[in-house]
């Protein structure tokens, strides 16, 4: 049930994301043709008011269709085609997907923070949720679920500036030996890690978050919810763009850490077996991701046809579609390529298929 409920969220939040694309075209009156969730062919599809909505193969995200970009009885000159529209409003279109993804994860905290509850102030140290494979933290014997309290008899303090302070310290310590005093299962030890070096910085191949007690309190007015909101969202949103700038600045690290669609819903999974307030956790994790990813200025992505627009501004004229159907064709086969890859590298890594394999 749990990976159901994950696979339900994921869905959800495609179905968000595109359904802003389609809003913020017909609010203006402009021509829509499709609305799809997956790409490839249709299994299942359906035609209402002119656009044909379907659900498609391929998984991996969806897309929103325009005259535009097939053949179609609507005339070249008509002035409520997209690519005639004015570049403003163009770019409206095209950045909708990702405002909604914001918009709703926003919303999810406000209605957690409200309807689940406030998180009371942390307890001493940093949690571990998670330990890459052939990385530091992993030979020195941490595990998810362990509480680092003190690192070379410093202790670390509460909240996210334990965290902060134990990561300054990894990436201040490559290839010096640091001792972590942690906690597992109510039981304290002294552990020796020693950090990789990485382009002169510390790193041990561990994900690390300030250590809640999971107990929570109910907001005292509209105004403190608010505010703890901003807060975390703001506080997600600048992790996770710090996670895809360093694809760009440290890509032999960060490439480790990129999961595909079967480690998301695992996680998810994971999440969702902590409760109501987990799933929704993962709901707004993923939906900040998802406006995060489209942002790149990448083909394929809301990001990529938003540079195009940008660079059709400063020309005075569209970029030639031939150059444009080259640089969304290649976009398609890298998502295609690195989907594949991701799927294969995270199903194996699962316990159930190493349990397999090791019989």
């Amino acid at each position: 049930m749990n990976v159901l409920a994950s696979l339900g969220v994921l869905g959800l939040l495609i179905v968000i994301h595109e359904a802003g694309h389609l809003f913020a075209a017909t609010s203006q009156g402009i021509h829509v043709s499709g609305f799809s969730i997956g790409f490839g062919p249709a299994l299942i599809k359906k035609k209402l008011r002119g656009v044909v909505y379907a659900i498609r193969v391929l998984p991996l995200g969806g897309f929103v269709a325009f005259p535009d970009e097939e053949e179609s009885e609507i005339p070249k000159d008509d002035p409520d085609l997209l690519r005639n529209r004015p570049i403003p409003q163009r770019a409206l279109v095209i950045s909708a997907g990702v405002i909604a993804n914001l918009a709703l994860a926003w919303l999810i905290l406000l209605t957690q923070a409200n309807f689940v509850g406030i998180p009371n102030e942390p307890n001493p140290g940093v949690l571990i949720v998670a330990v890459q494979s052939n990385e530091a933290a992993e030979a020195a014997g941490l595990e998810a679920g362990d509480q680092i309290l003190r690192v070379d008899n410093t202790d670390l303090g509460k909240g996210q500036d334990a965290v902060l302070l134990l990561v300054k310290k990894i990436k201040a310590s490559p290839g010096e030996s640091l001792e972590l005093e942690t906690i597992r299962s109510g039981k304290s030890s002294n552990i020796r890690i020693t950090p990789s070096a990485s382009k002169g910085s510390g790193l041990v191949g561990a994900q690390l978050q300030p250590n809640s007690n999971g107990n929570v309190h109910a907001a005292n007015g509209i105004g403190e919810s608010i505010k703890y909101v901003d807060n975390q969202f703001l506080q997600l949103l600048n992790q996770t763009i710090n996670g895809y700038k360093g694809l760009f600045t440290n890509f032999n690290t960060t490439a480790k850490q990129i999961s595909g669609p079967v480690k998301i819903v695992e996680m998810g999974a994971q999440l969702t077996g902590q409760g109501l307030s987990g799933l929704m956790l993962f709901a707004a994790l993923i939906s900040i991701n998802l406006a995060v990813l489209n942002s790149l200025p990448l083909p394929l992505l809301d990001g990529g046809q938003l540079m195009l627009l940008i660079l059709e501004g400063f020309r005075g004229k569209p970029i030639p579609e031939k150059l444009q159907l080259a640089f969304m064709q290649s976009g398609f086969l890298l998502l295609v390529g690195l989907s594949v890859v991701l799927i294969i590298r995270d199903t194996t890594q699962l316990e159930i298929v190493q349990n397999l394999i090791a019989h």
